[in-house]
């Protein structure tokens, strides 16, 4: 019991069931919500309800578009020869951060078969289609069991395609101690240790 009214729990519920968003916070957006004005408000919902109407999936790597092929697709000066397969469009945004310049094509999500989920429930078959001029083929699912079998299940069925396929590194993170790092990582860190020097 919060004391608060029913109309105000019901904000809160709302902004609960985003995730990441915990009851504290939920609570603290609701009352800043009660604090703005009314016009403030009402262009928040605007803006929400406009990217639903208007926002679609593009018809070329499925990332989320206002036209039928986004932005990135339909940059010339990106290289055509390079795609980064991520698993929702959201991990686009961090690619986009670090510099990366080729093109994008997005799953969907990843193989779960404990799930449902096979390859016919991915963006597979559009991924083939798109492979005229590309030389390499960057899969960058999650570094999990379900991100794994996904690279696995992508690099077996593009091994006749003459492409360069790599994985992403994963390794000890940069600024990381070894006291923190966990077996799994410090194994797989050791195991595709980098070269510095030569004999």
């Amino acid at each position: 019991m919060t004391g608060l009214p029913p109309t105000i729990e019901r904000v809160i519920d709302s902004f609960s069931s985003f995730p990441g968003i915990g009851k504290k916070t939920a609570q603290r957006l609701a009352l800043h919500v009660m604090k703005a004005d009314k016009e403030t408000i009402l262009q928040f919902a605007r803006s929400l309800t406009d990217a639903r109407e208007k926002i679609i999936y593009c018809q070329l790597c499925h990332n989320y578009s206002e036209n039928d092929v986004c932005h990135i697709c339909s940059d010339p000066l990106r290289d055509e020869s390079v795609i980064c397969v991520v698993e929702e469009p959201a991990d686009i945004i961090l690619f986009e951060k670090a510099g990366y310049k080729g093109f994008y094509h997005v799953l969907g999500g990843a193989l779960s078969p404990l799930d449902g989920i096979g390859p016919e429930d991915l963006n597979v078959e559009s991924l083939i289609g798109r492979l005229d001029r590309v030389k390499e083929i960057i899969i960058a699912t999650n570094m999990n069991i379900e991100g794994d079998t996904t690279a696995l299940y992508l690099s077996k069925m593009l091994v006749d395609r003459h492409i360069k396929i790599t994985r992403l590194a994963r390794g000890v993170p940069v600024g990381g101690h070894l006291e923190f790092v966990d077996e799994a990582t410090l194994t797989r860190s050791l195991s595709e240790r980098v070269l510095i020097r030569d004999e």
